[in-house]
């Protein structure tokens, strides 16, 4: 039986400059910024399991997408972020 070797991926996500930010729009009730930015930090991270080779949701456990978010510089996202990250996954596909 083969078995195959595990090998550490560096993630390729090294910028020359970041994108730039505009401000959010005024006025929307407070649960609109947060979702907004939710599935900002969702796809942020989807992305960048992709880049690693994560391709099917059931290889990404919340383990991987905190260690993922570590690697890439943001906050470890919430049981909540990560059901979305797996979900961008999923159709994402």
């Amino acid at each position: 039986m083969a078995v195959a070797a595990m090998t550490t991926m560096t993630l390729p996500l090294q910028f020359e400059q970041p994108l730039p930010k505009k401000p959010l729009p005024a006025g929307r009730p407070r649960e609109w910024y947060v979702s907004h930015n939710r599935r900002l930090k969702a796809m942020r991270l989807a992305i960048a399991l992709l880049d690693t080779g994560v391709y099917h949701p059931a290889h990404a456990d919340n383990h991987t997408i905190r260690a993922t978010a570590e690697r890439i510089g943001i906050h470890p996202p919430s049981d909540i972020t990560c059901r979305m990250v797996r979900a961008l996954i999923r159709y994402g596909r």
